[in-house]
């Protein structure tokens, strides 16, 4: 141990050029991350230009570069395109939703609500900027630019769900830690029982309670999807009479009690 020290003695200049290899890497491993950060914006806007020519010639729209030769201001007729433009925007939003109110897909695939995830978040502003640029109607007052504008947010809106929903059913629960995905698949298992219509309305109750408690802290349900989950829990079962029951016609049939109803309350809520 002494020789070492002694070594080091005569060597201790060595700190400063090992110093600097270490801030260059440290350097150069940031460079990178930022070219693959801008890499990936690139390819989302090529890819939104490439969705929203896709649109244009889905819709026999010839969309013009440079200054138009038309006023601008002057409203254009209504026609089809702005239609069209509506079921691609609310076909977007519906399958988005259905990730948002489908407590099952949640759970299978907890990426596609973190707003943390950087593709997600891009996906979430392009959703704000396609609402905020939808005119009212197909037969509101909209200038050429107007609906110009409203077709490139579609087309930036579709690709960047595709690309989010791509990324988070390729992450699926890889972000967790071993004890989480085990949470998650004990909550996935509880909801089919929560759901299930074969079960009885207590036992429907509890799964119900169980998988809240699984999913605590690891995902975020938003309140229409728990209103959409609780529906689904509190179904009442159908009434069957009990095999080999005879039953008189004469007298009025005692109606069975129903299944208790499962209270609409987040069960994380103060009573």
């Amino acid at each position: 141990m002494q020789e070492f020290w002694q070594w080091a003695g005569n060597f201790w200049w060595l700190i400063f050029p090992i110093m600097g290899m270490a801030g260059g890497a440290a350097k150069a491993w940031e460079q990178g991350a930022k070219r693959r950060h801008e890499r990936r914006l690139e390819t989302l806007r090529l890819k939104a230009e490439i969705k929203t020519a896709q649109l244009e010639a889905r819709n026999g729209h010839t969309k013009r570069v440079g200054a138009s030769v038309i006023d601008t201001s002057a409203p254009v007729a209504p026609n089809a395109l702005l239609e069209r433009l509506f079921a691609e925007h609310d076909e977007i939003t519906a399958r988005w939703l259905d990730y948002e109110l489908d407590v099952a897909k949640l759970i299978a695939f907890p990426a596609m609500s973190d707003g943390r995830q950087p593709l997600v978040a891009a996906f979430l502003r392009a959703k704000k900027t396609a609402d905020a640029l939808r005119p009212v109607s197909a037969e509101a007052k909209t200038t050429e630019q107007q609906v110009s504008e409203y077709l490139d947010a579609v087309g930036a809106y579709a690709v960047a769900f595709e690309i989010a929903e791509k990324d988070a059913r390729r992450l699926r629960d890889s972000t967790f830690t071993e004890s989480e995905r085990k949470r998650l698949d004990r909550a996935q298992q509880l909801l089919k029982v929560a759901v299930d219509e074969s079960a009885t309305q207590a036992e429907r109750n509890v799964a119900y309670r169980r998988v809240r408690d699984e999913l605590e802290g690891l995902i975020l349900l938003s309140d229409e999807a728990v209103q959409v989950l609780e529906k689904q829990v509190a179904r009442e079962l159908p009434a069957h009479p009990s095999a080999g029951t005879v039953t008189d016609a004469a007298s009025p049939s005692t109606p069975e009690p129903q299944p208790e109803r499962m209270p609409l309350r987040r069960t994380d809520e103060t009573p």
